[in-house]
């Protein structure tokens, strides 16, 4: 993610311009934050087909009177998840859920306006150093291409089934965390002094750990996805054990087994608590490894709020389990995942330089 072939190994000096340009792009990660916390409550309200129209221009606006609401609900009464899950369901209840699919894609349109303006003044004013405009290009393109995404999700629900495909959910989400963590890695690089790659070979053992736990960190995520897309976490629920045994008894029951991974729900949520669990033990593990090495005062930190964070979210998504994953803490679990992969690319973007002049 450097801004350049030549990035990491020597970073122009930090102008005074970088820090708005590092300021604004935290702002849009912030925002980005809160629209993947909108989308899980959407996609627990179960309110994620409501509108099934993509009007990416008009459908600004919400209904502005009773025959518009009744046209957009009449819609909504052709497809599979009212008539097989809301049949009866009245006006009143159809606004409730309408309401969170609309705060989402507005929120989105928002997103696009924050950045796309700015850009567009720092590029005008000659604020943005050399080679930074075609990433700030890259990203707007992929924040469209998420949005197009989002509504081919959305389309997966139209026909044949009462929920959106948890194959593009899951590919929905994994573009946002790409989106998030590009942007994120940028603002850093903008924000932070980058001197030279740092040279110590235990160092550098550690950061491979570190990228390595990124790694697992988003495939938790995206696991996570397919729990919520076969709305898994409505059973087994509880821990460790599922129904009785560390590995339930249905886990491999599909043919071809491989369907098992993204299909059978007790298969998806075991993953997922594997995959959780195993996040965990290998963040305390490199908490310890860290502290063993010469690092500055901030990179410590951050290595130490990678561990706890993890144990926090491990503890929100077992409170989401046992609790039949009300609302407000499947949330709450969903932002605790962003702050762990935030933390994640924290460590590693102080690890892979020396930084013994942060305090």
């Amino acid at each position: 993610m450097a801004l350049s072939g030549t990035a990491e190994r020597a970073h122009p000096p930090l102008s005074p311009h970088d820090r708005p340009v590092g300021i604004w792009l935290l702002v849009c990660c912030a925002m980005i934050f809160a629209m993947a916390v909108i989308g899980a409550i959407t996609r627990l309200t179960e309110s994620g087909l409501s509108i099934m129209e993509w009007a990416p221009i008009t459908g600004a606006l919400p209904p502005l009177n009773e025959e518009e609401w009744q046209r957009v609900f009449a819609i909504y009464r052709q497809i599979p998840e009212y008539q097989e899950q809301n049949a009866g369901m009245t006006l009143e209840e159809f606004k409730g859920i309408f309401w969170w699919e609309y705060i989402h894609r507005l929120w989105g349109r928002l997103i696009g306006v924050v950045f796309a303006l700015p850009f567009l003044w720092f590029l005008l004013r000659g604020k943005l150093r050399r080679g930074l405009a075609p990433h700030l290009t890259v990203m707007f393109v992929l924040g469209g291409l998420q949005g197009f995404l989002g509504w081919y999700m959305v389309a997966s629900g139209f026909a044949d089934r009462v929920d959106v495909s948890q194959y593009r959910l899951s590919a929905h989400l994994g573009l946002a965390l790409l989106i998030y963590g590009y942007v994120y890695w940028v603002a850093l690089m903008l924000l932070l002094p980058h001197p030279a790659p740092n040279a110590d070979r235990r160092t550098g053992n550690l950061t491979t750990g570190i990228f390595a736990l990124l790694f697992l960190v988003a495939l938790t995520i995206l696991s996570g996805a397919f729990v919520a897309g076969l709305n898994a976490g409505l059973t087994y629920n509880t821990f460790p054990l599922m129904d009785g045994d560390l590995i339930p008894d249905g886990y491999g029951t599909m043919s071809p087994w491989v369907l098992n991974l993204f299909e059978n729900i007790a298969a998806v949520q075991f993953n997922h608590r594997f995959l959780a669990v195993s996040t965990v033990g290998i963040a305390l593990l490199l908490w310890l490894w860290s502290m063993r090495l010469e690092l500055s005062p901030v990179t410590r930190r951050a290595c130490a709020a990678l561990a706890v964070l993890s144990l926090v979210q491990l503890s929100l998504g077992i409170a989401t389990l046992l609790l039949v994953v009300p609302v407000w803490l499947g949330a709450l679990h969903q932002a605790g995942a962003i702050l762990v992969l935030t933390a994640a690319l924290s460590a590693l973007y102080l690890l892979r330089f020396r930084t013994q002049s942060l305090v």
